[in-house]
């Protein structure tokens, strides 16, 4: 488990859960979840952050601080990371492991039928994508989000390493993301190494911050496995199959996932709802943009996944009525 040094107050600090627990997926993984706001079926439309390689639920604190207030917000850390114990073996890595994962906590904290908004950052994106055709997920799925993801050929279209495209910067990307030192304490030059290579060049100090801290609390094993199974991704097919209502949002200076990545995806999807383009914005949005991404998740939970308030007090009059 990571060592969870992140910032401990203003507005990317992680808020207190309501309520946590944790989800056993399918080959026994222990997965750390959340739930922030208002908890128990129909008390809230409900929203599940599924957040990215190398970062934790922290990295969603701005959506959950704001949509909280009137949604239940389920987050949970992908295996490896936060809170999740790692997987023991090589074996724990793969994009299957992050569907089991989803389904588990999909299962763990909706009711049957209840559906929600699934909003993935990166690595969470491509959890929906590896998840889209099991049946947990179609139960659940009102509508999708993909913050800032890819779904094929990350390493030879990542533009990290700033020489021309082709053979020699997809092998140098390949070891730049995949190396397996430390990345140490949090100092000034790693700020700025983590900006160039994850963040848009006018995000604030506070931002750059929050996310170094988060992704600097990663253990080294988790992030380099990881980035061996990123490395070899082919999720194409499960963009294909991806059925439920999705949208997409990228910056167009992400230098992970370029915003092609985006527009392939968009393009692909059987049942699209556009794609959002942030100027200016890395591949951090959910920390970089964090009014746009929620505004966006506010947006698809009005038309896809609003609870029915009037049949929710019809029911409970019934139950009054008959127990009086």
């Amino acid at each position: 488990m990571s060592r969870l040094t992140h910032v401990t107050s203003g507005p990317f600090a992680p808020p207190p859960a309501a309520r946590e627990l944790t989800a056993v997926s399918a080959d026994g993984a222990r997965l750390h979840v959340e739930v922030h706001g208002p908890d128990g079926k129909a008390a809230a439309p409900a929203v599940v952050l599924a957040h990215g390689w190398t970062c934790s639920t922290a990295f969603w604190a701005a959506q959950i601080r704001d949509l909280a207030v009137d949604h239940r917000v389920i987050a949970y850390d992908q295996r490896g990371h936060g809170r999740s114990a790692a997987p023991t073996g090589i074996e724990g890595y793969s994009t299957t492991a992050l569907a089991d994962d989803l389904e588990a906590v999909l299962a763990a904290t909706l009711e049957p039928g209840e559906r929600a908004l699934l909003a993935g950052h990166s690595m969470g994106g491509m959890t929906m994508m590896a998840a889209g055709t099991r049946p947990g997920f179609r139960e659940h799925a009102g509508a999708v989000l993909l913050c800032s993801t890819g779904s094929s050929r990350l390493v030879a279209e990542s533009t990290v390493v700033p020489i021309r495209a082709g053979r020699v910067r997809t092998r140098v990307t390949r070891s730049v993301l995949g190396a397996k030192a430390p990345l140490g304490p949090v100092t000034g030059m790693a700020r700025r190494i983590l900006k160039y290579a994850t963040m848009g060049a006018g995000s604030s100090p506070e931002r750059v911050d929050a996310c170094a801290r988060i992704v600097h609390a990663c253990p080294r094993v988790v992030r380099y496995r990881w980035s061996h199974v990123l490395a070899e991704l082919e999720l194409d097919a499960g963009v294909l199959e991806l059925n439920a209502p999705t949208a997409v949002i990228a910056g167009t200076a992400d230098r992970l996932t370029p915003v092609a990545h985006a527009r392939r995806i968009e393009a692909m999807l059987p049942d699209s709802l556009g794609l959002t383009e942030l100027a200016g914005i890395g591949h951090m949005t959910p920390i970089e943009a964090p009014e746009a991404v929620t505004a966006r998740i506010r947006e698809l939970v009005d038309t896809y996944v609003r609870v029915d308030e009037p049949q929710v007090e019809v029911e409970a009059v019934e139950v009054e009525g008959s127990s009086a």
